[in-house]
């Protein structure tokens, strides 16, 4: 099954983070950020490059590099539709116990193993009880963007008329999609909702930001790089969605033609803001157990590796509980596990926080989205 060969392909992470492993009651997210950089981490070794997949034919574009894994999760929706069929397959798992409580009490305790490792193993798949587990419907890709930011924007716009036949794009023209002040884009936003191939009603949604234009400053980790992000979401049927897709993901462009026609220019930062300082709105400080990949404003993201299994998790579980009372899901796909912790503030804020456990590491991919301005 999935989820059997999941966890045996990741059982030598858990093993190797069960000998050094904090409960999350040991982690000090309020340590001094500052110790990080003893961990002299090699960013590099984290960094997805060109031709990467992201998600329905979608890659990481030439002259740009993705920082941490993918971020997969189960959207509102399809944990909706899924959660009666959830509902009854508990009920039935309870009501077996129940009836075999009387066979389990005179069987003997097993004997611990040695290579078990509960402190650090993650949970089971929220719907591991059903046979075919919903899989992730919504993809987020962080990017740095290493060359020329005109391209790599106008690569991905393609890219998306390519997923979206009838998104129709503008391809040449990014005063389109960026806003400006005296010609210096200030920030992006592409967007574009429409069927893929094999009738997959999906929205793709791309920003590029190139730091705070106004200070020439950059966002931590950022390399005084503008930072984007590309994010793939299902919007048709929730069940519908998990079916096999009848037409293989879209076969995209690598590069485009011709020139710009919007004469927008990206400024450069002239110094990048420290990682020490708070992100995410002020809620947030990179802790001593982590390493800043990448960060952003517009929207605002952190992107962490952390040194142990337990670390990445505390980091994105507590971040999710300084907006609100978290609700837990686990995803075992792709060779890794996912936890993505979701949170709604009293003010109407949202914090959705993704624990990724891989062969690579294990990382804290957090999301921020303030109080909606009032109209």
């Amino acid at each position: 099954m999935r989820r059997t060969a999941t966890l045996l392909a990741l059982v030598g992470v858990l093993t190797l983070g069960a000998c050094e492993t904090r409960s999350q009651s040991d982690v000090d997210p309020s340590a001094d950020p500052s110790a990080q950089a003893s961990a002299a981490v090699d960013v590099t070794e984290h960094e997805s490059g060109p031709q990467s997949p992201i998600s329905y034919g979608l890659e990481v574009p030439s002259g740009a590099a993705q920082l941490g894994p993918l971020v997969r999760y189960r959207s509102p929706a399809l944990i909706q539709a899924y959660q009666p069929q959830l509902d009854a397959a508990e009920a039935q798992r309870e009501a077996a116990e129940a009836d075999g409580d009387e066979d389990a009490s005179e069987a003997p305790e097993p004997t611990p193993s040695e290579s078990e490792t509960p402190a650090t193993r993650p949970s089971d798949d929220t719907f591991a009880l059903i046979d075919d587990a919903p899989r992730p419907d919504v993809t987020i890709s962080l990017l740095r963007v290493d060359g020329d930011p005109t391209l790599v924007l106008r690569r991905l716009i393609a890219q998306v008329n390519a997923v979206i036949p009838d998104a129709n794009l503008v391809e040449d023209d990014l005063s389109q999609y960026c806003r400006a002040e005296g010609k210096r884009i200030t920030g992006c936003t592409v967007s574009a909702r429409g069927a893929t191939a094999d009738d997959r009603d999906i929205r793709i949604t791309i920003t590029a930001d190139p730091g705070d234009v106004a200070t020439r400053t950059a966002y931590p980790a950022s390399d005084r790089r503008p930072v984007m992000t590309v994010r793939a979401e299902y919007l048709g049927d929730p069940r519908s969605g998990q079916l096999e897709p009848r037409a293989s993901s879209a076969e995209v462009p690598r590069d485009v033609e011709g020139e710009d026609r919007s004469g927008l220019i990206w400024p450069s930062m002239d110094v990048e803001a420290e990682g020490s300082e708070p992100l995410l709105d002020g809620r947030w400080t990179v802790p001593s157990t982590g390493t800043l990949l990448l960060s952003g404003d517009r929207p605002r993201f952190a992107a962490v590796v952390a040194d142990r299994v337990r670390e990445a998790d505390a980091i994105a579980e507590d971040f999710a509980a300084s907006v609100g009372t978290p609700t837990k899901d686990v995803v075992e796909d792709l060779n890794e596990i996912s936890t993505t912790y979701s949170a709604r503030g009293e003010d109407g804020s949202r914090a959705r926080a993704t624990f990724v456990l891989s062969a690579r590491g294990s990382y804290a991919m957090l999301f921020y989205t303030p109080t909606p301005a009032k109209p």
